[in-house]
């Protein structure tokens, strides 16, 4: 029955008949995404920096305007810095806009890294968005491992993330198919064990224990943070938005300063400025 132990000598075949219930699952449901068509590495490094802080429903549209717009990491290399922070707007920390370009004027110069480990040495770039550009761009056996990913492994008990892997070609197709179950059925709050395609393996299903929320008044409001203002005067000197005038002086500054120290604002005597300079120079 679903979520009853097993002997360990049964978690190998165990573990292959969840992996291809997953897999089939996936054939049959998979959302169609753009960055899903294209195994180009440029594209994939756009999506994942993206998706970092963005739900997927946004990032579409803007994904596909960012590609038309700057289709190849050269294009993006040879970007102007505020052309590139304005597009930025509305996608988290602007400091992810100018390591992406950082990243891909480091590629105009030496050309893609074919592996997770070249891609690690990147600007920018992590252990998890080097993987998936590796798994998506160049077929690299290697688990993608996010949050979905951490979270799945730990509910199904079948072993480590890359122990789930197929030894076969389809590893991308897998990594692909276990952050799509963790997006939308075994969620963190939420999951639909009914639902799972996994259901009968996983020593979890039924029983999810799901984390107690922090108390509401322990949690900060967005707009009560230094994000939120810094993402403010950045929209408003990419001539997005009005200046921020409503915002008490001090927290203004205090964002000011923190975007002048991340190299993303010059002061001026005509006032604050975003900087012109592209990730090249």
């Amino acid at each position: 029955m679903p979520g009853e132990p097993t002997p360990a000598d049964a978690v190998p075949a165990d573990r292959v008949a969840a992996r291809e219930a997953v897999l089939a699952w996936y054939g049959e449901v998979a959302r169609d995404l753009p960055w899903r068509r294209t195994d180009d590495p440029y594209a994939i490094l756009v999506s994942e920096v993206m998706l970092q802080q963005t739900q997927v429903a946004r990032v579409v549209p803007r994904f596909e305007a960012w590609i038309d717009r700057w289709p190849t990491a050269e294009a993006l290399a040879a970007a102007d810095r505020r052309d590139v922070l304005a597009a930025w707007v509305g996608l988290g920390y602007n400091s992810r806009a100018v390591r992406l370009q950082d990243a891909c004027a480091a590629v105009a110069r030496d050309g893609w890294p074919s592996d997770a480990r070249g891609l690690r040495a990147l600007p920018g770039i992590g252990p998890y968005t080097a993987a998936a550009v590796a798994s998506f761009a160049f077929g690299e056996r290697i688990a993608a491992v996010d949050t979905n990913v951490v979270r799945i492994s730990e509910r199904l008990g079948l072993g480590e993330p890359h122990d789930l892997l197929p030894d076969d070609d389809r590893v991308p197709t897998w990594n692909q198919a276990a952050m799509e179950l963790g997006a939308v059925v075994c969620r963190a709050r939420n999951a639909d064990c009914p639902r799972c395609p996994a259901a009968r393996w996983c020593r979890s299903a039924g029983r999810v224990v799901v984390p107690p929320r922090a108390p509401s008044g322990s949690r900060t409001r967005f707009e009560d943070t230094d994000r939120f203002v810094r993402g403010r005067i950045v929209a408003a000197l990419a001539g997005g938005e009005p200046w921020p005038d409503g915002i008490e002086a001090t927290r203004l500054e205090r964002a000011l300063d923190g975007l002048v120290r991340d190299g993303l604002v010059t002061r001026t005597a005509d006032g604050p400025v975003l900087r012109s300079s592209g990730a090249h120079a």
